[in-house]
């Protein structure tokens, strides 16, 4: 039998003059930009510059830092789930081997059998395509 099961108690000491419930929010918003950074570093590969040059590795961060952003933007709005890990996201679904075929004017997108996240890929590429284009 567990003792305290459903709850986590952690102790806080500030000098902060606020409500816990604020100080609370401010917690968790530090968390999820510490968990921002773990996933660019380890997700997108920016704990190493490729480059010895500032433009190079200045393009090389502005192009990870899109790529992190569309993949958090297609686990929200696609996936419709709490944040993945680009890494996850790249083991899941990203590097998959998949093939592409024309046929009647239209593209068929095959799968591979018995793939574990064939239904949530198929939702989410409903949930994208279903969002309106504007200009």
């Amino acid at each position: 039998m567990a003792f305290f099961a459903a709850y986590r108690y952690h102790g806080c000491i500030t000098d902060q003059h606020v409500d816990t419930v604020a100080l609370e929010a401010d917690h968790h918003r530090h968390a999820e930009i510490e968990n921002a950074i773990r996933d660019l570093k380890y997700g997108v590969g920016l704990n190493h510059l490729p480059s010895e040059r500032f433009p190079a590795n200045a393009a090389w961060l502005a192009v990870q830092i899109m790529a992190h952003n569309l993949a958090r933007w297609m686990a929200r709005i696609g996936l419709g789930e709490q944040p993945v890990t680009t890494k996850t996201l790249r083991r899941r679904f990203f590097s998959l081997a998949r093939r592409i075929t024309r046929k009647a004017r239209r593209l068929i997108l095959h799968l591979p059998q018995d793939w574990p996240w064939q239904n949530q890929f198929s939702s989410a590429l409903a949930r994208l395509s279903a969002l309106p284009l504007h200009s």
